[in-house]
């Protein structure tokens, strides 16, 4: 089994020890050929502190619960601070 690897921008932080990620997904129209815009909403486990706006690898795990099934695994960028 290959691990699947997506960076994402986090857009939810509310729940204890999970974060809500958003990945857009490039996708060509079958006939017409234009690239559109598919966005993704995974739940991924968050250890390592991540903030709501940050931009966030994560990957593919072992399910933690019914939904959540990846993890968070680096920053890439951190978001606006307040």
């Amino acid at each position: 089994m290959s691990l699947k690897i997506f960076k994402g921008k986090i857009v939810s932080d509310k729940m204890i020890k999970t974060v809500v990620v958003s990945i857009e997904m490039p996708k060509r129209h079958p006939l017409y050929g234009k690239v559109m815009k598919n966005t993704r909403r995974f739940k991924a486990r968050n250890e390592i502190d991540a903030k709501l706006g940050d931009l966030v690898k994560i990957q593919s795990t072992r399910p933690y619960s019914k939904e959540v099934s990846f993890k968070v695994i680096e920053i890439i960028n951190e978001g606006k601070k307040k």
